[in-house]
């Protein structure tokens, strides 16, 4: 029961968005006809409608666009039109190909089939070309808010074709199909006729439609344009019958002998990179045939297996395209495009997929950051030994403070001059942490057919990576002898391969190659019929890799030990400091200490000094009450007086200094 509850919902909740939401549809606009072939040099009309469903609109701003080089309008007709209001007139570029109309219905009008305009095109150019709305097309809602309500468009694709023959019937060999693009240069075209005729006239131009002047040519029945250029060309020919010139051919030859505008692949995150998954993306343009397809293969330079290697091909794709690579190393991606004439443009990027580490350091940036910061380390380093052998030589030499000695060779020689012996438990205090040592000093420790035509071939590797070759042969299905000689050596390898049913054929070397230059020529074989050997192409392998009998390693791998060992002397480097810098640290502050305590017992040994000078002023005062001074005892309480001042004073500075000095600490 609740379950039929539950459904009873779910057909309320469909039956209500079926009839409320599908009030809500939205306009559109089409060409009338959508499709059509017509003849060069003759005109047709488009008819443009607009179907509100069943919704009331009040503005439309249309642009269209069509190609400049094969159509031409001739013009716009804002006569019959739903539009009652032209905001603007209709305007057109044929320089741009571009079409704008603007208009309005006031108050609003809701039609299925309401005709906008009737735009008329003059053909130019032969081919297959298409009239499109443009994405800057509104048709706007009458309900005050200007809303947007145009859902689809249907543009129109047209055949442009050449006049049916009115003269002599024209065939090439080399060019047969007048649609068709060809990557040939050299055009052959014959004709024939019925009747007999007196001779021909006939030109090659780049116009669709030319008649031929009226000059005579001959009764030869064939004619041959070489070096032909890339674009379409034109033969127009007449014959002259019984002393009048008959009606005109056109016949059109297309070439195209370029191959698309050169490209990049591009990589996403970075042609480095720690992704297994990256993206690649390419793209380009033909100016004459136009582009018809891309292929690319990715192949691997690191060794696999044979069946792996065996799996190596091109297929046709589209850009972007996401790589899943197995296996860390680096990969070449090729791409290639072909022109609709079969010209190709091929562009190679390399990959490397690199573990996390290798990818810290492979950049310079990196580098640089460790050698600057080894450079630093190296100077703390030095400058905490150097501090460290400091703090030793004081506590070796039994050393005081500088000033600490002085005031001590003072306050000795005061003690001389009054004839007092410094207390024992004075020059106990002073000397004894002068003659022993800091217990639990330690030391830091340190760290420290013609021939098969090649196409593609492996540029830049190293002897670390896998070398690899392609190309085409004239006919499917043969094999193909690759050579590869050393020239240090002289010696020469040959590989067999088999070109599929396209002729395409694809080497790639299962191991690797030594560093130095090679010579690489390539040869086919149809039965027992070998084709002349390909031209030589000179193939250098760099020397990135070091080799120990079976194993390789690179100099990125060597790049990497060396990275994480200028890591590892950092870290020893920074213990090193750590170390020499804590125990320089405790050792000073041991020292201090001991300064502090000799200070401590020089300012009581100045202030035994200054009972003692007091002492004596006070024997001197009472004598000079019982009688007058002589004046070398008034010398004496003069020096005596401003010895005891002294006293009094440097008392009192120590004082301030060893609190200052505690403070600091």
């Amino acid at each position: 029961m609740r379950d039929c509850k539950y459904y009873l919902i779910f057909l309320l909740g469909l039956a209500f968005f079926t009839f409320f939401g599908g009030a809500a549809s939205a306009a559109t606009l089409s060409l009338s006809p959508s499709t059509g072939t017509f003849q060069i040099d003759s005109t047709f009309q488009v008819s443009l409608f607009l179907n509100t469903a069943e919704q009331s609109v009040n503005t439309l701003d249309i642009s269209l666009k069509f190609p400049a080089d094969k159509l031409q309008l001739v013009s716009p007709s804002a006569g019959k039109s739903i539009i009652s209001v032209w905001t603007a007139q209709p305007v057109y570029d044929n320089q741009t190909g571009e079409i704008r109309l603007q208009g309005g219905m006031p108050g609003g009008v809701t039609t299925s089939n309401g005709l906008v305009t009737t735009l008329t095109f003059r053909v130019k150019g032969m081919g297959t070309t298409a009239v499109r709305f443009s994405d800057a097309t509104r048709v706007l809602a009458n309900d005050g808010k200007g809303t947007d309500v145009l859902q689809d468009t249907q543009g129109g694709v047209y055949a442009l074709v050449l006049p049916p023959p009115a003269g002599p019937i024209v065939a090439s060999e080399t060019h047969s199909d007048q649609v068709e693009w060809y990557a040939n240069s050299t055009a052959v075209l014959s004709w024939a006729n019925d009747n007999p005729v007196q001779g021909y006239s006939y030109s090659l131009s780049d116009q669709p439609v030319e008649i031929p002047d009226d000059i005579f040519e001959g009764t030869q029945m064939n004619v041959a344009y070489r070096n032909l250029s890339s674009g379409s060309h034109y033969f127009h020919i007449k014959a002259l019958r019984e002393g009048a010139w008959g009606g005109t051919t056109h016949f059109a030859v297309n070439v195209d002998i370029d191959p698309p505008a050169e490209f990049s692949i591009a990589v996403d995150p970075a042609p480095t990179t720690v992704s297994k998954s990256p993206v690649v993306r390419w793209g380009t343009t033909d100016k004459d045939s136009g582009l018809s397809h891309y292929e690319y293969a990715v192949i691997a330079l690191v060794p696999q297996s044979v069946e792996a290697a065996e799996q190596t091909m091109f297929i046709e794709a589209g850009s972007p395209q996401l790589l899943r690579l197995n296996e860390r190393g680096t990969y070449d991606v090729i791409v290639r495009a072909f022109d609709n004439a079969g010209n190709t443009r091929e562009a190679v990027r390399r990959i490397k997929i690199v573990t996390p580490l290798e990818y810290a350091f492979l950049s310079i940036w990196s580098w640089i950051i460790i050698i600057f910061v080894t450079i630093v380390l190296v100077g703390g380093a030095v400058f905490a030994w150097k501090a460290h052998r400091r703090v030793d030589a004081l506590q070796q030499q039994k050393s005081m403070a500088p000033e600490v000695q002085r005031q001590l060779e003072e306050l000795q020689e005061y003690r001389k001059k009054y004839g007092k012996t410094m207390p024992l438990w004075l020059l106990l205090a002073v000397s004894m942490p002068l003659f022993f040592g800091i217990i639990g000093a330690t030391n830091a420790d340190t760290a420290i057919s013609s021939p098969p035509y090649v196409s593609t071939i492996s540029q830049n590797i190293s002897n670390a990576e896998i070398f690899y070759v392609g190309g085409k042969t004239d006919a499917g299905n043969i094999p193909v002898t690759i050579y590869l000689q050393n020239l240090r050596t002289g010696e020469a390898q040959s590989f067999t391969v088999t070109s599929n049913s396209k002729g395409d054929w694809f080497y790639r070397h299962t191991g690797f190659l030594e560093a130095g230059n090679y010579l690489l020529w390539v040869q086919s074989k149809i039965g027992e019929e070998s084709s002349p050997p390909g031209p030589q192409i000179k193939l250098t392998v760099r020397q990135t890799a070091l080799q120990f009998g079976a194993s390789r390693l690179s100099y990125e791998t060597l790049y990497l030990l060396l990275a994480i060992l200028l890591l590892l002397g950092n870290a020893g480097l920074i213990f090193f400091i750590i170390s020499h810098a804590r125990h320089a640290r405790k050792k000073h502050k041991e020292w201090l200490r001991e300064v502090r305590e000799a200070e401590e017992s020089v300012r009581r040994g100045f202030a035994v000094l200054k009972r003692d000078i007091n002492a004596e002023v006070q024997i001197i005062k009472k004598a000079k009450l019982n009688k007058e001074l002589s004046s070398e005892e008034s010398r004496r309480e003069e020096q005596l007086l401003r010895d005891l001042a002294w006293a009094e004073q440097y008392i009192g500075k120590e004082i301030w200094d060893v609190e200052r000095t505690e403070h600091e600490d």
